[in-house]
C-alpha cells in the first residue's frame, strides 16, 4: 500500500473468497471471459450485476466481494491475476490482487499495480529500466488537508494554520509579522512601516498613538491630510485611504497581536497592498479581441481571460485606492505573436485590452533554433519545442514593459502553465495555474496508450508539462470541486494525476495530491451585460434581429453555410463549439439524425469550425468536418439542419 492509500481490512474479503471459492472463481473467470485486459468501473459493475441477476439468492449480494466491486474504479487482469484499483473515498486509494486459481488475496503497492498494467500492454515483464516518479517526499513537510470536504479551500485552511503557527511560540509570531511589514515596499516606495519601528513594543505603542490622533479627525478625512503625522510615528502608505479605513486596519493588527484568529488574520492580510502587477500567460491559439473565436484552439479560454483581466484590473485598482496608495495596477496578457495573422490583430506586439485603463496584450513570437520567427499558427499540441525559448524571450520583454518584475504570474492551460513555471523559477515570483482542461481525462486510457496518440497529440510532452506545472505552482485555481476531486463515484481531473503510467516513458506513483492546500475553488462569474433574465427586454440588442434571422433562416448562398431550415415553426436545438473530437459535435448531429421523433419536433443549428475543410489547418478539425458532411449527406439533413462555419 502506498502513502496515498487508506487502510483496507482484507480479512472479510479473504474469508469470503475461501468460503465461497467456487462462486468467486466463477465470477472472476466471467470477468476474464470478457477478454478485456483493462476494465472500467461501469464495465465491472455491469458484469457483476449481470451474474447476480441470474441467481437472486446469489451469495455475492451484500457480500465483501460486492463491496470491493462497488469501490473499484478499474481492474486489470490476465490468466493468473485479477487486480483492482479501489477508491475507498475521494483521492484515497488501495490496490488489491487476487490469484484466479488459489483465490489468494494480496494488497499491493501502486507501483506494483502500475507495473502489472504495463506488462499487460507491452508483454514485457521486466523492462530494462523504468523511470519511476514519486514527488511525495518534496511535500512531506507541508500542511495537508485531511477531510474531503475541505478540498479546494486551501486559503482558508492555511489562514487557520498560519494564525496558530505564527504565535505558537511567545514573541516569535509578532516579530515575524513586524519584519514582514517593515520590508514591504513597491519599487523603492516603502509601504506599511518604516524601519524606525524596530520592535514589537514600539509597534504597539505607535498603533495606539495613531489611533488616538485619528479619533480626532472625521472618518472620511483622506490619507494625504494626515499622512505627515503618521509618518512621524513610522507609518507609510498602505493602511487605508481615509481615517475610518486606516483605524480599522490598525485595530485589526492590534487584535492579532493581542489574540490572533484566522478571520482577523485573513482580513488584515487582504488589506496589505501586495499585488501591483501581474502576467497572465496564454500562448496557444489566436489571442485577440475580435475575429478570432471559432478558429482552431481559440475559444472560451480567450473570453475567460479577457473578462478576467477587466475584472482583475478593476478589483486591483479598488483595493489599491482603499489601501491609500496611488499606484496604478499593471496587467499584461502574454501570448504568441503570429505574423500570418489571417485578418486578426495577432501580428501586433502590443494591443490595449478594451474596457481597461492600462491592461494590454503583449505578443512574443516563436523562433526556430536558428532564430527565425515562425510565421504560421501552430496547433496547441505541436508548440512544445518552442516554449522554452519563448519563455526566455518573454522574460526580457516583460521586464522591459513593466520596468521590473511582476508580483504574480498566472498560467493558463498546459502550455501557459509550463511557461509560467519557467518564468516563476527564473524571476522568483509567485505562480498560479489555471488548467481550463486537462487532456489526460478527455481520452480513454490516454496514459496507457500514449504512443498511439503521440504523433497527433504529443501526450508525452503535455502530461509531463502538467505534472511539472502542478507541482511547481504556488496555488492552483479551479472552477469546481469536481475538477479537483470528482464525486463519490467519479475521479476528478487532478485526482487522475495522482498515479498513472506511460509505458516505456515513465511511471508516476505520486504525482499530485488533491488534499494539497494549493488548490482553491474560484467559480467564474458572468458578464451581466451578456447574461441577464429574459424579462430584461431593454437589454436585448434588437437591431441585430434581422441579421440573426438571416443567419438562422436565410436562403442566400454562402461558402461557410450548409443547409437550410424549411419549417420555421419547429423549435430550435442550438450548439456552438469548436469542431474537435472532444466537443463531439458530430455525435450530437448523429443522435439528432437517428431520432425521427426529434426531427419532427425540432430543427438543429450548429455553429462550429469551417464548412470547407480546405480552410482548416488543423488535422483533427478537418476529420470532424468531413464527418459532418458525411452525416448530413447520409441522413439528408439539409432541410432540417443548418451548419454555420
Amino acid at each position: 500500500m502506498n502513502d496515498q492509500a487508506t487502510p483496507y481490512d482484507v480479512t472479510q474479503l479473504q474469508d469470503f473468497l475461501q468460503q465461497h471459492r467456487n462462486l468467486a472463481h466463477q465470477m472472476l473467470h466471467g470477468f476474464l471471459a470478457l477478454n478485456q485486459p483493462f476494465m472500467l468501473r461501469s464495465e465491472l459493475h455491469d458484469a457483476f450485476h449481470t451474474v447476480c441477476k441470474t441467481s437472486p439468492d446469489c451469495a455475492l449480494h451484500a457480500s465483501p466481494f460486492e463491496d470491493v466491486i462497488e469501490h473499484a474504479q478499474e481492474a486489470a487482469q490476465d490468466a493468473a491475476w485479477f487486480c483492482l484499483a479501489l477508491r475507498l473515498r475521494i483521492a484515497r486509494w488501495c490496490y488489491l490482487r487476487i490469484h484466479l486459481e488459489t483465490m489468494v488475496l494480496e494488497i499491493i503497492s501502486v507501483s506494483e499495480y502500475l507495473a502489472f498494467k504495463e506488462r499487460l500492454l507491452t508483454g514485457v515483464s521486466q523492462p530494462e529500466w523504468t523511470l519511476e516518479i514519486d514527488l511525495e517526499p518534496f511535500s512531506r513537510e507541508f500542511y495537508k488537508l485531511q477531510e474531503s470536504d475541505s478540498i479546494g479551500r486551501g486559503v482558508e485552511f492555511l489562514n487557520r494554520r498560519l494564525s496558530s503557527k505564527l504565535f505558537e511560540d511567545l514573541n516569535k509570531g509578532d516579530k515575524r509579522l513586524l519584519d514582514f511589514l517593515r520590508v514591504h515596499q513597491y519599487r523603492g516606495q516603502q509601504l506599511m512601516l518604516s524601519h524606525a519601528v524596530d520592535d514589537v513594543k514600539r509597534l504597539r505603542d505607535v498603533l495606539r498613538q495613531a489611533d488616538s490622533q485619528l479619533a480626532l479627525l472625521a472618518a472620511e478625512t483622506p490619507w494625504q491630510e494626515f499622512q505627515q503625522k503618521l509618518e512621524q510615528l513610522g507609518f507609510c502608505p498602505g493602511w487605508g485611504r481615509n481615517v475610518a479605513r486606516t483605524r480599522e486596519t490598525m485595530r485589526l493588527l492590534l487584535d492579532i497581536l493581542e489574540a490572533p484568529s484566522p478571520g482577523n488574520l485573513e482580513k488584515f492580510l487582504s488589506r496589505i497592498p501586495m499585488i501591483f502587477s501581474m502576467i497572465i500567460i496564454s500562448p496557444h491559439g489566436y489571442f485577440g479581441q475580435s475575429n478570432v473565436l471559432g478558429r482552431p484552439d481559440t475559444g472560451g479560454q480567450v473570453v475567460y481571460i479577457l473578462d478576467q483581466v477587466r475584472a482583475l484590473e478593476e478589483e486591483m485598482r479598488r483595493r489599491l485606492e482603499e489601501q491609500g496608495t496611488e499606484i496604478e495596477p499593471q496587467i499584461i496578457i502574454l501570448t504568441r505573436l503570429i505574423p500570418d495573422a489571417d485578418g486578426t490583430t495577432c501580428d501586433q506586439r502590443l494591443e490595449p485590452v478594451v474596457g481597461t485603463r492600462h491592461a494590454r496584450i503583449l505578443r512574443v513570437p516563436f523562433r526556430s533554433q536558428q532564430g527565425d520567427v515562425i510565421p504560421q499558427w501552430i496547433s496547441r499540441f505541436e508548440i512544445w519545442p518552442w516554449l522554452e525559448r519563448f519563455a526566455q524571450e518573454a522574460q526580457r520583454e516583460i521586464l522591459a514593459e513593466l520596468g521590473g518584475r511582476p508580483d504574480l504570474i498566472v498560467g493558463n492551460y498546459s502550455d501557459g502553465n509550463l511557461v509560467a513555471s519557467l518564468l516563476s523559477q527564473d524571476l522568483g515570483i509567485t505562480q498560479c495555474n489555471i488548467a481550463h482542461a486537462l487532456e489526460k481525462t478527455k481520452y480513454l486510457y490516454s496514459d496507457l496508450y500514449w504512443r498511439d496518440n503521440e504523433e497527433q497529440y504529443h501526450f508525452s510532452c503535455q502530461f509531463t508539462a502538467d505534472l511539472i506545472a502542478m507541482n511547481a505552482a504556488d496555488f492552483i485555481i479551479t472552477s469546481t470541486y469536481q475538477e479537483i476531486a470528482g464525486t463519490n463515484d467519479s475521479l476528478g481531473q487532478y485526482e487522475s494525476h495522482m498515479s498513472y503510467t506511460m509505458p516505456g516513458l515513465y511511471r508516476v506513483v505520486h504525482g499530485i495530491d488533491p488534499y494539497d492546500p494549493k488548490f482553491n475553488i474560484v467559480s467564474p462569474g458572468a458578464d451581466n451585460s451578456v447574461y441577464f433574465p429574459y424579462t430584461h427586454t431593454e437589454q436585448r440588442l434588437t437591431h441585430l434581429y434581422p441579421e440573426i434571422d438571416e443567419l438562422v433562416y436565410g436562403t442566400q448562398p454562402h461558402e461557410e453555410i450548409r443547409g437550410s431550415l424549411k419549417d420555421h415553426d419547429k423549435r430550435l436545438i442550438f450548439t456552438m463549439a469548436r469542431m474537435d473530437h472532444i466537443k463531439n459535435i458530430t455525435g450530437l448531429v448523429e443522435w439528432y439524425a437517428k431520432s425521427e421523433s426529434l426531427r419532427r419536433q425540432a430543427n438543429l443549428l450548429v455553429v462550429s469550425g469551417y464548412v470547407d475543410p480546405n480552410r482548416s489547418a488543423d488535422e483533427e478539425e478537418r476529420s470532424q468536418i468531413y464527418r459532418m458532411h458525411g452525416l448530413m449527406d447520409e441522413f439528408g439533413l439539409d432541410g432540417e439542419g443548418r451548419w454555420l462555419g
